[in-house]
């Protein structure tokens, strides 16, 4: 073997090895309930409202904005799809208290696309009625709502390509139509596509680790839009939810 099979036959294994190690992660424990403390010891919130970031790795990763009078809470998981995020939302969601619930979640669902292109439509229906159904359970705590539009996506690695189209954009700006569409009562959105994307609607390469993760600028820049978001934004019963002049 010449040196370049050699390589691409160890980065190659890398990514299997990574891809079995969270297979046998998802067996073992499917919905994540692992990973949080169902009762976790908090401060009193005093006049501070709490914040749930929820979601998946782009939650997970997401670093607390710098929002006088907010506490935030991570309660995000890698990998996880919005069908997994959904159905964990009460074991560590309900006993936060949470005044505002924040959800960045489905790019997980549309990346399936190109495995299963015959199941386009229902993998994106799917995607909105699970997205549908943690807004009604924030709802349901007494929480107001701040939904992200899902993410961009960045130029894809060599070696995901086989399994990659770009339908999975396409899907991705569907579903965040239909994001748009659930703001109501409660519930606003949090346009964070548009503040990260760049003109080709992808994920700048200055902002990303790989096609799918932000890196450190990437959540910078993320944040600011946030901050300024929340600062001027006002829940449909017209009550303001921030005064913040920092990220």
């Amino acid at each position: 073997l010449t040196g370049a099979s050699v390589a691409l036959n160890i980065f190659l294994y890398g990514h299997l090895k990574k891809y079995y190690v969270e297979l046998n992660q998802v067996r073992l424990d499917p919905l994540g309930l692992s990973f949080y403390n169902q009762k976790p010891k908090l401060k009193e919130k005093g006049d501070n409202q709490r914040v749930i970031i929820f979601g998946d790795s782009r939650a997970a990763d997401w670093p607390t904005p710098n929002i006088p009078g907010y506490e935030f809470i991570n309660r995000g998981v890698a990998g996880q799809t919005s069908a997994q995020t959904s159905q964990r939302f009460d074991f560590h969601l309900s006993n936060l208290e949470p005044d505002i619930v924040v959800i960045q979640v489905g790019v997980n669902d549309l990346k399936a696309i190109p495995l299963m292109p015959d199941e386009r439509n229902v993998i994106i229906d799917l995607c909105r009625a699970n997205i549908r159904q943690m807004v009604e359970d924030s709802k349901a705590l007494g929480a107001n709502v701040i939904i992200t539009t899902i993410l961009p996506v960045g130029e894809v690695s060599f070696a995901r390509q086989p399994v990659w189209s770009d339908d999975i954009g396409q899907a991705i700006y569907e579903v965040n139509g239909y994001i748009d569409s659930l703001q109501s009562d409660q519930v606003i959105v949090f346009d964070g596509f548009s503040a990260i994307a760049n003109e080709q609607g992808m994920l700048p390469e200055d902002y990303r680790t790989d096609e799918l993760h932000l890196n450190a600028q990437g959540y910078a820049t993320l944040n600011q839009a946030f901050v300024e978001f929340v600062n001027t934004a006002e829940f449909p019963d017209n009550t303001e939810i921030a005064d913040a002049d920092g990220f």
